[in-house]
């Protein structure tokens, strides 16, 4: 099975396509989309779609793991922003029928290291050693997104 998880904001956009099956996980891609920071929202938000549409029609997964929104009373402003972002991926997943499913952050987090409450960095050096990668290279962004895409595959239990 195919699954692609995002990390979604509109300064970095991060993604991991992993391939999971029963006796195996598979790195097939990851990265993060990084919009210009003085483009305008809509400009930013546009290239997130195009760069993950591409994605999606050259990798075909299955599922589509995003993150949960969080939002902060302090910073309702960033949660609407992010809604953006989100708003987009939505669409794409309905736009090729791809089955969305979201998680929160401590879930992943927990399934993957144990602990809800551990860090980024954390999560990246468990992510880098499943996938059998240099942690040094992965942007956090990127691992996040791996982190779902890796934490949905182990709650189906797949094999990782």
């Amino acid at each position: 099975m195919k699954i692609l998880g995002i990390d979604p904001g509109l300064k970095a956009t991060g993604y991991g396509c992993i391939e999971a099956n029963n006796r195996s996980v598979t790195l097939i891609e990851t990265g993060t989309i990084e919009p210009k920071e003085n483009d305008l929202i809509q400009n930013r938000i546009q290239k997130v779609y195009s760069l993950l549409s591409g994605l999606i029609k050259e990798h075909k997964p299955q599922v589509l793991v995003l993150e949960k929104l969080y939002a902060h009373y302090k910073h309702p402003v960033t949660a609407s922003k992010l809604g953006h972002v989100r708003g987009v991926i939505c669409l794409l997943c309905a736009q090729e029928s791809i089955e969305l499913v979201e998680h929160s952050v401590k879930r992943v987090r927990k399934s993957l290291t144990g602990n809800g409450n551990a860090t980024k960095v954390q999560t990246r050096e468990i992510v880098a050693d499943i996938l059998r990668i240099d942690g040094a290279k992965l942007p956090l962004d990127a691992s996040d997104a791996l982190a779902l895409a890796l934490g949905y595959a182990r709650m189906q239990s797949h094999q990782l």
